[in-house]
């Protein structure tokens, strides 16, 4: 009965995926106008969000934020749709490495790599682009969510490359069991840690915010390398995707180093261009004195 439900879900969302993207992005036009004027989805989280992250932005700036952040939204969606028939030719057309190289150096010396990249652009490609260009595995670390379904169908589409789907907690067991010399493991570093899990804050968007430790854990145990992958949108429905080495040798570094490192990193790419973050996210849902 639960297969046939999935079924019943994917087969649909499938023909929809087949329609060219320029008929996607038309659907992508009218979901805007949807969401936005008329269901007003989480316009109160997106505005309480960004006045807060940046207090000396006027109302108009923010709104113009406001705007572009679900135009983006919207793509993102019908972005990720379409990766259920991509073909590896059009991933590789639409979202480009600038600096493949800088995973390679790590694989030719035999250490695998900890790839962190955010809610960010249209983050979704970010796996299928990995696994297409390099032949090395790459685990994707996932936060399993409540509908099992909808959870089994897009990490169908996550792994059609060749991804590894791997449950959050499970990260450090998947890694010291692949048989693999070099391989990456793929994580979204924004993440917001449930509450009896918040053990670190730190400032980030003018706010005090409880940061995920995932990546720092799994660094300074494993003294894998840390990129951060910046997927950044050129044009509608391409991107570039430019690779930055944080921390070569993570066990060098201090308490909380690594965290630090990659929130700044994403606090940079998010003041430049804050529309393409997630801020419908209510990464703040909690404070400090609440843990």
């Amino acid at each position: 009965m639960k297969k046939g439900l999935k079924n019943l879900a994917r087969y649909p969302l499938y023909i929809l995926s087949l329609l060219p993207f320029r008929v996607l992005y038309i659907i992508a036009d009218l979901l805007y106008f949807v969401l936005y004027y008329i269901v007003k989805y989480r316009r109160n989280v997106v505005h309480d969000n960004l006045r807060n992250s940046f207090p000396e932005k006027s109302e108009k700036e923010l709104l113009k934020i406001t705007k572009k952040f679900y135009l983006n939204l919207v793509d993102t969606m019908v972005e990720s749709l379409k990766m259920a028939s991509m073909t590896k030719a059009c991933v590789l057309k639409r979202l480009v490495i600038t600096n493949t190289s800088e995973i390679r150096k790590y694989y030719d010396k035999g250490r695998p790599v900890i790839i962190v990249t955010a809610h960010y652009g249209n983050w979704e490609w970010g796996t299928p682009i990995i696994a297409s260009v390099y032949p090395e595995p790459v685990m994707v670390v996932y936060k399993p969510v409540q509908n099992k379904n909808f959870e089994a169908i897009l990490n169908g589409w996550r792994s059609r490359f060749g991804g590894i789907m791997v449950p959050m907690k499970q990260t450090l067991r998947a890694i010291l069991s692949c048989k693999a010399k070099t391989f990456a493991v793929a994580l979204v570093g924004d993440q917001t840690p449930v509450r009896h899990e918040a053990h670190y804050f730190t400032d980030f968007l003018n706010q005090r915010t409880a940061i995920f430790l995932g990546v720092e854990k799994i660094a300074v145990k494993t003294n894998m390398p840390v990129i951060y992958a910046h997927l950044n949108r050129l044009k509608r429905g391409y991107y570039e995707c430019t690779l930055t080495t944080l921390f070569e040798h993570p066990k060098d570094t201090k308490p909380y180093e690594i965290t630090e490192g990659h929130t700044r990193f994403l606090e940079q790419i998010i003041r430049k261009r804050p529309e393409m973050w997630l801020w419908s996210h209510r990464r703040w849902k909690f404070k400090e004195d609440d843990v």
